[in-house]
This record gives C-alpha cells, sequence and structure tokens, in this order.
C-alpha cells in the first residue's frame, strides 16, 4: 500500500508541474503577442504625432499675413494690386497641324 501512495504522489505532482509549465509558455506566447501589438500601435503613434505636428505648423503658418497671402495666391489665383501676371500656353503639335 506505501507504494501505491508514492506512485499516486508522483503522478499528482508531475500532473501539476505539467499544467504549470503549459500554463507558463502559454503565457510567454501571449506576452509576446501583446508585446508585438503594443510596438505596432506606439509606430502608429509616433506617426500619427508626427502628421498632427505637421498639421498643427500649417495651420499656424496659414494664420499669418505671408500663410494667407500664399493661401490666396495657390489655390484661388490671387495677385496684389500692381502685380503682373504672366501666363504661359503650351501649344501641341497636333492643335497646329488643325490649323
Amino acid at each position: 500500500m506505501p507504494k501505491l501512495r508514492w506512485i499516486l504522489f508522483y503522478a499528482v505532482a508531475t500532473f501539476i508541474v505539467a499544467v504549470t509549465v503549459a500554463t507558463f509558455f502559454k503565457e510567454l506566447r501571449r506576452i509576446e503577442r501583446l508585446t508585438a501589438s503594443l510596438e505596432s500601435r506606439m509606430e502608429e503613434l509616433v506617426e500619427l504625432t508626427r502628421q498632427n505636428q505637421e498639421i498643427q505648423e500649417k495651420i499656424t503658418y496659414y494664420q499669418t499675413p505671408s500663410g494667407i497671402a500664399f493661401l490666396a495666391r495657390e489655390e484661388f489665383n490671387l495677385v496684389k494690386s500692381g502685380e503682373k501676371i504672366y501666363r504661359i500656353e503650351i501649344v501641341s503639335q497636333d492643335s497646329l497641324r488643325k490649323e
């Protein structure tokens, strides 16, 4: 009878160790996945922060008189009074043949 107790004891101890080791490695894999996810999210956060900073700089620039003038020239083709406008026309070879 004492041998049966020891066999049962070793079986239970082995079972507990096996479950503990399996759980340990499962948690290690989970930690690796979470770490990879965290790193990708941090890279995304850094990129979005950089874009946000660029947009804030543009907003600040376009609130200045020179920024407003630049925007008026580029987006709306406006000019200041007294400025000369030069217009460049490109004529293709096809349009010359038709005439």
